[in-house]
């Protein structure tokens, strides 16, 4: 089950247009050592497709929070920018050695500089899909590539029961958009949102899919850590009594599970 992102506090039509809900999408930086610590990376897969896009090129990276993608495109010989409107997030980044500017990618001010890919992992639901394509056009070279992308998981069935038993009774008014089917269906619906953003700038060519399959082993304490940093969308009260149960599931199922993940891309190259 993917970590709640936007959370339950989410207004329907800010979950519908998560780039509206300003305040969910700057609250990830309380703890970014958590964050960065918890949260999932990426398939290399992924990063070599990109990398073959600009091979020791210059990338931006949008919503970069710790730097968990910048280091992963650095480490495979590409310079890195990151943009992000956390500054405890940005200083997280800075202190592992990315660049990052502060700000909005809508507001950032690029300063004449053109990229050869701009990538965005799990953040460009909180860019307007309309201007943020439109801007993305602008910065890119001509033949270079934007890549938006999410992780989605789902365990085996008896745990993600075992977990969506969890939610229903802890959390039962929003339990139906926790489950692992509903958070890959919301994956689903971002990836076709930012698809029609790119065909609606009018500078890409038609966008592609691709899904990368993968999985990672978690102990009870990994995954505790990893639900904390929903960015607070969860009460405290609500969130002892969630993890106490999510907790228990794991000790039920040995003190370890397997999440298998697919990572969820959307990509389209710049026209001349």
């Amino acid at each position: 089950m993917a970590e709640p992102d936007p959370g339950p506090d989410t207004e329907t039509a800010a979950a519908d247009e998560p780039h509206r809900h300003r305040q969910a999408a700057e609250s990830f930086g309380s703890d970014p050592e958590r964050y960065d610590r918890a949260r999932p990376r990426y398939p290399e897969a992924l990063i070599e497709r990109i990398v073959a896009v600009a091979p020791a090129g210059r990338v931006l990276d949008v919503g970069t929070a710790t730097g968990i993608v910048a280091r992963q495109l650095r480490d495979a010989g590409c310079e890195v920018l990151g943009v992000d409107p956390d500054p405890r997030l940005a200083e997280f980044a800075r202190s592992s050695g990315i660049d990052v500017e502060v700000a909005t990618f809508e507001d950032w001010d690029a300063a004449g500089r053109t990229f050869d890919s701009i990538v965005a992992g799990e953040s460009w639901h909180w860019v307007d899909p309309i201007a943020g394509a439109a801007k993305a056009a602008a910065l890119l070279r001509p033949g270079g590539r934007l890549f938006a992308f999410w992780n989605t998981g789902r365990p085996s069935a008896d745990v993600d029961d075992a977990f969506t038993e969890v939610y229903r009774r802890v959390l039962p008014a929003f339990a139906d958009r926790l489950t692992s089917q509903a958070m890959a269906a919301a994956h689903d619906a971002m990836c076709t949102t930012v698809m029609n953003g790119l065909r609606a700038a009018d500078s890409f060519a038609e966008p592609e899919q691709w899904r990368f399959e993968w999985a990672q082993v978690y102990t009870r304490d990994e995954w505790l850590d990893a639900l904390r940093t929903s960015g607070g969308a969860i009460p405290e009260a609500q969130l002892t009594e969630l993890l106490g149960g999510i907790g228990a599931a794991i000790d039920a199922a040995g003190g370890r599970f397997t999440m298998g993940y697919t990572t969820l891309v959307v990509s389209a190259e710049r026209g001349p």
